[in-house]
């Protein structure tokens, strides 16, 4: 059975978070401490399964009226057995997060896991907007920027 955590992540969790986030297509190259930042203003849950972490997500909120939900993964070895949903579900359940007007996430192939959720697409895309840097990253490191 999957339990969660919300505290300080040890050295060796923040090693796993960042080597699985650093090689996703939303923040690849990501630097450690760039990511360290991010955790720290962030409302982040761990999922374990005996001991060993096994799933992540993080909200971005002011836990009074928005949040933005973002890094949701399982290790390769543990997908498909529904820890990522589990993982997301506990972050949502958080007392901090409770009465929130608005959440939001970005997803370019796990639409159908969030629905289950209660997210919904955009009634008025139009509406919101950007400014997005994807290279940001790989810059930083030095490396030329994707294609």
């Amino acid at each position: 059975m999957l339990s969660f955590r919300d505290d300080a992540l040890s050295d060796a969790d923040f090693a796993v978070v960042h080597g699985v986030l650093s090689q996703t297509y939303w923040a690849a190259g990501i630097p450690a401490e760039t990511l360290r930042r991010a955790l720290d203003g962030s409302l982040c849950y761990r999922g374990y399964l005996d001991g060993e972490l096994v799933a992540f997500a993080r909200a971005v909120t002011d836990q009074a009226t928005f949040a933005y939900l973002a890094d949701v993964f399982v290790v390769p070895a543990h997908r498909g057995r529904g820890y990522g949903r589990a993982v997301v579900e506990a972050l949502m359940a958080d007392p901090r997060v409770q009465g929130l007007r608005r959440w939001l996430l970005v997803t370019s192939d796990m639409q159908p896991l969030y629905a289950k959720l209660g997210f919904t697409a955009l009634p008025r895309p139009e509406q919101h907007m950007q400014k997005h840097d994807p290279d940001v990253y790989l810059r930083a490191g030095g490396a030329a920027p994707a294609p």
